[in-house]
């Protein structure tokens, strides 16, 4: 008989990270990782972030995952894409949903005081969308919020076993 959980969730873990810092190296290793260990994981596919807003297969992916491991790097918050995404996995977390951060060479108090790359990012946001004062106070309640929680920060140049760490504990 299935539980309410099982029949809850379509995907075990929703990554959520900035392709250009981090697709090919570490977020390749994690999701092979998380597959080889059964877990069905929802990682999106370079086609799927054609505009500026998210998509409903990403809404409803974070949605329905049970897990999300959020990837903060470099130029995360250049990404309105990104910050929407992480907007909506804080939603779902309120909810019950597990979220796991990762600082991926980014130092975790840059985040919660968008310091450094977040504030050049923020501030870029800031002219873009001048008539959407809340979007972007909704952002950086995000960051700040993410940056409390307990995770994982990897301050150096990638080797290929921290993304097992990650999944071990």
């Amino acid at each position: 008989m299935a539980t309410p959980s099982s029949c809850r969730f379509t995907y075990d873990v929703f990554l959520s990270f900035r392709g250009e810092d981090t697709r090919y190296d570490f977020i390749g290793n994690l999701y092979k990782a998380l597959c080889d260990r059964g877990l069905h994981t929802f990682i999106d596919d370079d086609k799927l972030q054609s505009g500026d807003e998210i998509t409903p297969v990403l809404l409803k992916a974070i949605e329905e995952s049970r897990i999300a491991i959020v990837v903060l790097s470099h130029n995360y918050a250049s990404s309105s894409f990104c910050l929407d995404e992480l907007v909506t996995i804080l939603h779902c977390q309120s909810k019950g949903h597990l979220v796991i951060p990762v600082f991926y060479k980014v130092n975790p108090s840059y985040v919660r005081h968008q310091k450094g790359a977040y504030e050049e990012a923020l501030t870029k946001h800031q002219k873009r969308f001048k008539a959407q004062k809340d979007k972007l106070q909704k952002w950086k309640m995000a960051l700040r919020q993410v940056a409390d929680f307990s995770g994982y920060h990897f301050k150096d140049a990638y080797p290929p076993y921290r993304s097992f760490y990650v999944i071990e504990n």
